[in-house]
């Protein structure tokens, strides 16, 4: 199993498949970094030399933010616009959609579970 940038990648996927298991590398990314490495795409990860894992391993170190310091990258940005109270931060607090859809319905992966309000009894 071939380590890239603290992820253990899976060796008998196709490289360009198996670079995409890196957070912060999707497909074109990781067509990008394979044309610059010289690599087939279509080699899968256990036929690839020792050179070319280096290669890999070295562009993705240089010239990419991947996993911790992009995760730290992605969340300083949230907790900026929490902190200027902006609206994207408001809907981010409140655990809201962001992104302008709506949310009097269908907005159920960021609410959680719904959550049944009852009806008081009047006292007699």
């Amino acid at each position: 199993m071939a380590r890239i940038a603290g992820v253990d990648i899976p060796r008998n996927k196709r490289v360009i498949i198996a670079l995409m298991y890196i957070y912060g590398i999707g497909k074109s990314t990781s067509g990008k970094i394979l044309q610059e490495c010289d690599v087939n795409p279509d080699k899968r990860v256990h036929e690839l030399t020792d050179e070319e894992t280096k290669k890999i391993r070295t562009i993705i170190s240089t010239d990419y933010k991947v996993e911790g310091t992009l995760r730290a990258e992605v969340s300083m940005n949230i907790k900026r616009l929490m902190d200027i109270s902006c609206y994207r931060g408001l809907r981010h607090k409140k655990g809201l959609p962001v992104r302008g859809q709506r949310s009097k319905t269908n907005a159920r992966t960021r609410k959680g579970r719904k959550k049944t309000i009852g009806a008081k009894r009047k006292k007699k």
